[in-house]
């Protein structure tokens, strides 16, 4: 029985919360810090993420640039679904966005959505896609953190600030208030750091580690 559970510890489907290891690939970042705080040192790719943020604009999409543009290798796309603003194409190009192989989607309902970001990562051609909603069933959102996984894409959820502390299937969620850049949850133990601030300049934004020896994450904030 021993040797039993054992294997099955050590299969890379199953995580602990004790351990660093991802279960998933991972991309990295961008961003040092987050990569050093994240398990397996970066966003979990095959998985969603979920972003929770106070209000648009606070550098939620910024963050994620550097990885969106790394997602778009082997000739996949990136999508948007829904997204608050229309998306501003020389900031997405100078961050490395290949314009021929973006879209974006406005949906007139969170069902239509739903499905649309659901069919998006199932087909495999996307390697990452974003999705904005509000309110959504926890069913839902499992459809998409299964999806994710039959499309081995980048799948991040832009929500409210309001569902933080609700219950996700997301492998990874954070909390973007403020100044405040909190990881929420997480697919095992998190580096030294969970914790890092955002601080507004006039180049843009840097984020620091919230912590004495931190060192400083630059990013564009988004427009």
């Amino acid at each position: 029985m021993a040797a039993t559970i054992e294997s099955l510890l050590h299969r890379p489907d199953v995580w602990r919360a004790g351990d660093r290891h991802a279960t998933t690939p991972t991309l990295a970042t961008g961003h040092r810090e987050l990569d050093a705080a994240l398990p397996g040192g970066g966003w979990p790719l095959q998985a969603l993420t979920e972003v929770c943020h106070a209000r648009p604009g606070l550098g939620e999409l910024s963050l994620m640039l550097p990885a969106f543009a790394r997602a778009m290798s082997d000739e996949r796309w990136l999508l948007f679904v829904s997204a608050p603003h229309r998306p501003y194409a020389p900031a997405l190009a100078a961050a490395g966005i290949d314009l021929e192989r973006f879209a974006h989607l406005q949906c007139a309902t969170t069902e239509q959505a739903l499905w649309a970001a659901e069919q998006a990562l199932r087909s495999g051609v996307c390697g990452a896609i974003a999705l904005w909603l509000g309110h959504c069933d926890p069913n839902a959102l499992r459809r998409l953190q299964l999806a994710a996984e039959a499309g081995r894409s980048l799948a991040v959820l832009y929500r409210p600030l309001a569902h933080a502390e609700q219950a996700s299937p997301a492998a990874l969620r954070l909390a973007i208030d403020g100044e405040q850049l909190r990881i929420v949850k997480c697919r095992g133990a998190l580096g030294e750091i969970g914790r890092f601030v955002l601080r507004r300049a006039s180049q843009g934004v840097s984020v620091h580690a919230e912590a004495p020896s931190a060192r400083v994450l630059p990013f564009v904030r988004a427009r």
